[in-house]
């Protein structure tokens, strides 16, 4: 067993190159082998968003405060809100962020494979976050 107590794993900010607006990533747990699943606590500040990318085994989002948007590629821009669960399989290439004007918080996990649990792109353009 491994208890990790809260408030003892720094807090990081998402960095640019991945991210637009400010962003503040909590880690929650990285599974030990055999495991593969990672668990964070992403916060955005409204109008904060990922860059566009994809997940080798795919990506679950929890969420948990505010309201927000996740784009699949070809997609319709979608709102979420608290309590909100959304998938993205292996490969879809996606975003997420905060609404332009309330902040948003969510719990991702995904998995690794072959030691990689993510493939950033481009940034998203303001196009196509406004939708």
């Amino acid at each position: 067993m491994k208890i990790t107590r809260s408030g003892t794993t720094p807090s990081r900010p998402g960095p640019e190159e991945w991210f637009t607006g400010k962003v503040r990533i909590d880690s929650l747990f990285q599974a030990e082998a055999p495991g593969r699943a990672v668990g964070v606590h992403v916060t955005f500040e409204p109008g904060a968003r990922t860059a566009w990318h994809t997940h080798p085994a795919g990506q679950t989002l929890i969420v948990t405060f505010g309201r927000g948007r996740v784009q699949r590629e070809g997609g319709p821009v979608e709102e979420i809100c608290p309590g909100d669960v959304v998938w993205f399989p292996a490969g879809e290439k996606h975003w997420h962020g905060a609404a332009p004007e309330t902040a948003m918080s969510h719990i991702a996990i995904q998995e690794a494979v072959d030691g990689s649990t993510v493939t950033w792109m481009e940034k998203v353009a303001d196009r196509d976050y406004d939708g």
